[in-house]
């Protein structure tokens, strides 16, 4: 049986399928061949201009290295709320702060297989949140970035969705193109 583990610890938390809190798994462990469902969150981060930062994985990342997605996602920790677990993760992963979080898909839930066999089992709602000032990502998170217009991003994600996380491509379709302005 899983336990809960301290808040200092790296971990993940798992749930049932209604999202409720079930235990802890350390994020080095949590991600198998056989994943258990667990709570997560995904962002979309614009700038003033309206544009969109997209992500390429760095390729040391356990789970779709090198693949290009979201400007960033995370998993929470036990007694931390999705919105202080998004501030957190956009510090750590992009350098950057961030304001105006919207939730914007609130009941996304996925599961995917990698190329390795490695699983995402996520219950994962969705979010925008404006960029304050520069970012500069982090290497183990991140390899490569670019700003772009949404249109392009949709674009590309249609022409192209091997190029990109199974997550994004499943977001982007279900997402309105005015939640991303």
């Amino acid at each position: 049986m899983q336990t809960h583990t301290p808040v200092t610890a790296d971990h993940v938390v798992t749930c049932d399928d209604a999202g409720n809190k079930t235990g802890t798994v350390a994020r080095a462990d949590v991600h198998t061949t056989d994943t258990p469902l667990h709570l997560a969150f995904s962002c979309y981060l614009l700038d003033d201009a309206g544009r969109l930062l997209v992500t390429r994985r760095a390729l040391a990342k356990r789970t779709w290295p090198g693949v290009w997605t979201n400007s960033f996602c995370g998993h929470l920790r036990w007694t931390e709320a999705t919105e202080d677990s998004l501030v957190r993760h956009a510090a750590h992963e992009l350098g950057a702060e961030v304001r105006d979080v919207q939730v914007v898909l609130p009941d996304f839930r996925y599961r995917a297989v990698d190329a390795s066999g490695i699983v995402e089992n996520e219950i994962c709602p969705v979010y925008t949140a404006r960029v304050v000032g520069d970012v500069t990502p982090h290497p183990d998170e991140v390899s490569e970035h670019e700003w772009a217009p949404v249109d392009r991003v949709r674009a590309a994600v249609e022409a192209a969705p091997w190029a990109f996380s199974p997550w994004m491509v499943r977001q982007l379709s279900e997402m309105p193109a005015s939640r991303l302005a």
